[in-house]
C-alpha cells in the first residue's frame, strides 16, 4: 500500500451488444483497443479499454476522497482507511482479500493521493468475477473493528517516522508544502500529521468510509483481453445491487494570494543540503489560457528533460554546481499546482551558489525563445514518455482512473500529444514570464545536522519530490 493518455481523437455514440455506452475508437492501437463506458444505476461508472495483446486484466476503483478532502484534525483518514480496506468485511475475514488475489496468480495494492484513493487488482482475465466480487463486497459492507484499527493506525504511524519523520528529504518536502500553502488542503501531508494519527479513532474512520466509500462516488477501470458487453454484465451483477449514498458537496477551498517570496530552514540529521523552489503555477482547472499548462510541462522538460536538458548539461556537466537538479509540474490536478525545481549542489558547492546557478537558468527563459531544434526534441521526449506510459495495462487503467477521479474527462488524455506538438517557444517564454514570479516563490532549505555514527542513519536521497 502506498501514499502516491494517449487515446487516439474520435468520439461517437454507439450501442455496443445491446449495452448503451459510449465508445471511442483507436487508430493508433488497432481497432481492438477501444474504450466502452457506461453508468450503472447506482451510479458507478464503469470504463472498460480493450488490450488483447496479452490475456491478462487490470481492474482499478477509484474513489473521489483523499488527502485533499479532509482538515485540520482529521488529516490521514483517507491513508489510514485505505489499510484498512483488507482487514476484512462482514464476509471475509482480516487478509483474506490479498489470500484469495494471490491463491489465483494476482496481485493487488492500493494507493492514496491528494484527490483519490484507488484499489487495484491484476489477474489471468478468467479471473475477473473473483476481483469484482472482493472488490464489490468492501465498498459497502467493510467490518470496521476497533482491534484491527488500533494495531493499523500504529502501523501508520510507523510509517511516518520511518519514511518522513527519519528521511531528510520526505521532512523537508513536507515542510516545503506546509509552507507553499496557507489555505490549500494541499498543504496536508498524504499520510497525516502524528497527532491527528495519535488522536484518530475508529468512530472517525466508520464516518470516513459511509460517507464516502459508495457506487456514486467511485469509477470502475477495466483494461486488458476482455469483452466490454461481459465486463458490464459481471459490473451489474456485483457493483449493480449496492446502494448509492448522498455524498456531500465540497466547498471551494481556494488558495489565498502569495503576496511576497517566502523561506524556510528545515533542520534534519543528513549528509547533504537540499534546496526546493516552488512557483505557483496553474493546473488544467484555473488557468489563463488553456494551452498555458501544456506549455509548463514544455517548459519543465527544457529544464529537467533528460541528459541532454538545461540542467543536467549546465548545471551537472558543465558548471558542475550541482549533483542533481530536477524540474516537476503536473498539469492535471483540480486544484493550484506548483512548478518545483529542487536540487543538491556538488561536493564544496553551496546552496546559494545552487540558487543562483538555477535562477542563471531560468531567467532567460523569461526574455529568450528557446530555439527550433531544442523546442522540437524536447517535444519529442515528452510526448514519446506518454507513448510508452501505455505499455502495460496497469499505468493504461492508471491514466484513465486518475483523470476521471480528478475531474477531468478521461478524454481529455486523447488530446495530450496535439496539445504538446501545438506549444510554441513564444508561449514556453509566456508562461515563464507570467509564473516564475518572485513573489510566487516558496524556497525550503534542508540544513544537514551531524549524522549519527551508526550504519541505519538516514540519509538524503534524490530530489524528485513526493506529494
Amino acid at each position: 500500500m502506498t501514499l502516491q493518455y494517449i487515446i487516439p481523437k474520435g468520439v461517437y455514440a454507439a450501442i455496443c451488444a445491446g449495452i448503451s455506452a459510449c465508445c471511442i475508437g483507436g487508430t493508433a492501437w488497432g481497432a481492438e483497443n477501444t474504450v466502452h463506458e457506461k453508468t450503472l444505476s447506482n451510479g458507478l461508472k464503469v470504463i472498460v479499454k480493450e488490450d488483447h495483446r496479452a490475456p491478462v486484466v487490470v481492474s482499478e476503483v477509484w474513489y473521489k476522497v483523499g488527502a485533499s478532502y479532509e482538515h485540520d484534525g482529521i488529516t490521514g483518514l483517507s491513508h489510514v482507511l485505505e489499510h484498512m480496506m483488507f482487514k476484512g468485511t462482514k464476509k471475509h475475514p482480516p487478509n483474506e482479500f490479498s489470500r484469495i488475489i494471490s491463491q489465483n496468480g494476482g496481485r493487488e495494492n492500493a494507493f492514496t493521493g491528494r484527490d483519490y484513493t484507488a484499489y487495484y487488482q491484476q489477474l489471468e482475465k478468467s479471473r475477473l468475477p473473483i476481483s469484482f466480487e472482493l472488490e464489490a463486497d468492501r465498498m459497502r459492507n467493510l467490518a470496521l473493528k476497533k482491534e484491527e484499527f488500533v494495531k493499523e493506525v500504529q502501523v501508520v504511524m510507523e510509517e511516518r517516522r520511518m519514511r518522513t519523520e527519519d528521511e531528510p528529504t520526505a521532512v523537508t518536502n513536507e515542510q516545503f508544502y506546509a509552507t507553499a500553502y496557507v489555505n490549500s488542503p494541499y498543504s496536508h501531508p498524504v499520510i497525516g500529521w502524528m497527532n491527528d494519527l495519535e488522536n484518530m479513532t475508529v468512530e472517525d474512520l466508520q464516518h470516513w468510509y459511509e460517507t464516502w466509500y459508495a457506487p456514486n462516488n467511485a469509477t470502475l477501470v477495466v483494461v486488458g483481453d476482455v469483452v466490454p458487453a461481459e465486463v458490464f454484465k459481471l459490473a451489474e451483477k456485483y457493483y449493480g445491487p449496492l446502494k448509492k449514498s448522498v455524498i456531500p458537496k465540497q466547498k471551494p477551498s481556494v488558495e489565498i494570494p502569495q503576496r511576497g517570496q517566502r523561506r524556510i530552514v528545515v533542520k534534519a540529521k543528513a549528509e547533504v543540503p537540499i534546496l526546493m523552489m516552488g512557483y505557483k503555477a496553474p493546473s488544467l482547472k484555473d488557468m489563463h489560457e488553456e494551452w498555458e499548462p501544456y506549455a509548463l510541462e514544455v517548459l519543465a522538460a527544457v529544464l529537467d528533460g533528460g541528459s541532454s536538458a538545461r540542467f543536467a548539461k549546465n548545471l551537472v556537466r558543465g558548471t558542475q554546481i550541482a549533483s542533481s537538479v530536477d524540474a516537476d509540474y503536473d498539469a492535471f490536478t483540480p486544484r493550484r499546482e506548483l512548478f518545483v525545481v529542487s536540487g543538491t549542489p556538488a561536493q564544496n558547492k553551496t546552496i546559494p551558489e545552487l540558487e543562483a546557478a538555477i535562477r542563471a537558468q531560468l531567467e532567460p527563459l523569461k526574455t529568450e525563445l528557446i530555439g527550433d531544434d531544442e523546442l522540437s526534441r524536447i517535444k519529442a521526449q515528452v510526448v514519446a514518455a506518454k507513448v510508452y506510459e501505455k505499455d502495460t495495462v496497469y499505468y493504461q487503467a492508471m491514466l484513465i482512473g486518475m483523470l476521471e477521479t480528478m475531474g477531468f474527462d478521461w478524454r481529455m488524455g486523447e488530446q495530450y500529444v496535439d496539445k504538446i506538438r501545438a506549444i510554441t517557444a513564444e508561449q514556453v517564454r509566456s508562461v515563464a514570464q507570467r509564473y516564475l514570479l518572485e513573489d510566487q516563490l516558496t524556497v525550503a532549505v534542508l540544513e544537514p545536522q551531524a549524522m549519527d555514527n551508526s550504519p541505519t542513519a538516514p540519509r538524503s536521497g534524490g530530489m524528485k519530490h513526493v506529494r
